[in-house]
């Protein structure tokens, strides 16, 4: 019997919904037949963006969505996208796929988007190929209201009335594709070009996030904080409002990622070893923000974090279109709950990414549509967003086929809501076995609890021809004695429990 000891009484942060936001990229078919149809189309659309996309994604309260890039976002050029259709330029898409961007998605297709979903923007603007002028004018063409070039263009592009850009990312990996930069340089440029980014509304701020680090560059990040906090008044926090990370688990390297539905146990306690990586990245990254932020004023941004696996036969390579099992449910699991529970710290994060690429939470073939593992798991723990983290632990015992890749079998992380009910969402990380799990609570009279979870054999998955094989299913085996819960977890699931 595995304890879980939740202490309802202890709060212990704020889990912003921003940390179940998205991320779409122009790469591959996530914009261009997963979310944009364009003109003529005869799936079921609404200004041109898919009603079944939305509508999916409506349902999982999608908090945020991150565009252009990635790595596109520092070769992309916004005035290329705006205006009538036919005249806008065409380029090539140089990082993915080298195939023709025509750039009918622009910004005023992904601020309807944001419209549709309901949800914050979050732009990234090109540092790495763009100047100061045309990020600045980028954010007066978006929000300003008055006189002014930028907002002219806007009016007689057919928008009167300005957007609100929620959170504005100054580049994007500038130590890599955003231009090869060493660290003290970016964080030079980064001011420099923060400052352009005018917040035309008092009452409306842009979040403005500098470029973090590569997964365990904690020398990126020491030297960025360094230059940006140098001759800058304490008050402004190093001119930024958050500092991006970007982490990826590969079941075994960059030259050889692995197969997305292929693989045995031993690659599924590697991957999911890998993903747990996540906790110590935040820990050591936030070791180094906490010597120049004590207080917590600038989140860590985690907007690029998922599965990256080889590409599924027959694909373009440079299209990142992968397939999503089990195995990529308990990965979005654990590292759900671990953003939970350093909530403190961690203010947003943004799979990668939405629809066909990488850990997609949407397929898409046409006109058809499916929703994988992923899907499912942020459906369960949307729960979560803007509850209260409460203390949790349980008494996990570590599992695997060797010692490098030990994994604990159980992995949780609990909230309240502000009605007073708790949710428990709960990993079975083992393959094969099942756990009896009881939980015990410091005062709390349980008047009933519901519970749903999402299981299957580690490689199964969903397909255009089998599009429920991976479901939420309601879970009825489960005891209160008014003060405890004890059920049995299967092996390889998900599980969300309700509590009031």
């Amino acid at each position: 019997m595995a304890n879980l000891y939740i202490n309802e009484n202890k709060k212990l942060g704020h889990i912003n919904p921003e940390l179940y936001g998205h991320f779409a990229e122009h790469l591959g078919r996530c914009i261009y037949g997963g979310i944009y149809v364009g003109e003529n189309s005869s799936i079921p659309n609404t200004n041109e963006i898919r009603k079944d996309v939305v509508a999916a994604l409506k349902g999982i309260k999608i908090p945020v969505l991150r565009w252009p890039g990635g790595c596109f976002a520092d070769e992309y050029h916004w005035k290329d996208g705006i205006g009538a259709k036919e005249s806008r330029k065409k380029m090539i898409n140089t990082h993915w796929g080298g195939v023709v961007e025509d750039n009918s998605f622009g910004t005023h297709e992904f601020l309807e988007l944001c419209e549709q979903l309901d949800c914050k923007a979050y732009i990234n603007g090109n540092m790495g190929s763009g100047t100061v002028s045309e990020m600045s004018e980028w954010v007066e063409y978006i929000t300003f209201e008055g006189v002014s070039p930028m907002a002219d263009l806007r009016k007689a592009n057919g928008h009167e009335k300005p957007w609100k850009i929620d959170y504005f990312g100054v580049g994007n990996e500038n130590w890599g594709c955003g231009g090869n930069m060493r660290p003290q340089y970016y964080a030079d440029e980064y001011r420099r070009y923060q400052t352009y980014i005018r917040n035309y509304k008092s009452n409306e701020k842009i979040s403005k996030i500098c470029c973090g680090a590569n997964a365990d560059d904690y020398d990126w990040t020491e030297k960025v904080l360094k230059t940006t906090f140098d001759h800058a008044p304490a008050n402004i926090h190093g001119f930024m409002d958050g500092l991006s990370l970007h982490y990826y688990t590969l079941p075994n390297n960059w030259e050889n990622k692995g197969q997305a539905t292929k693989f045995n146990k031993d690659v599924w306690y590697k991957t999911l070893h890998k993903a747990l990586f996540m906790e110590t990245l935040i820990n050591r990254h936030s070791l180094v923000m906490d010597q120049y932020d004590p207080d917590k004023l600038i989140g860590m941004i985690v907007d690029e974090w998922g599965c990256w696996y080889d590409v599924e036969p027959g694909t373009n390579p440079g299209f990142l279109y992968q397939q999503n099992t089990m195995r990529d449910a308990l990965v979005a699991g654990l590292t759900l709950n671990i953003f939970n529970k350093h909530c403190d710290r961690v203010k947003m994060a943004n799979i990668a990414q939405m629809i066909n690429v990488l850990q997609a939470v949407i397929l898409t073939e046409g006109e058809k549509m499916i929703l994988t593992p992923t899907y499912h798991v942020f459906d369960m723990y949307q729960c979560h967003q803007n509850a209260e983290l409460v203390d949790s632990y349980i008494d996990a015992t570590f599992i695997g086929m060797d010692n490098e890749n030990q994994v604990p079998n159980l992995q949780e992380s609990v909230s309240m809501n502000k009605d007073g009910s708790i949710n428990i969402t709960i990993n079975n990380l083992s393959a094969d076995e099942a756990y009896e799990v009881q939980t015990i609570f410091t005062q709390k009279q349980i008047k009933s609890a519901t519970a749903w979870i999402l299981t299957n054999e580690m490689t199964a998955h969903n397909t255009f021809q089998n599009t429920e094989k991976v479901h939420i299913e309601k879970f009825d085996e489960i005891e209160t004695n008014g003060k405890e819960l004890k059920f049995k977890i299967l092996p390889c699931s998900v599980m969300k429990i309700t509590i009031i």
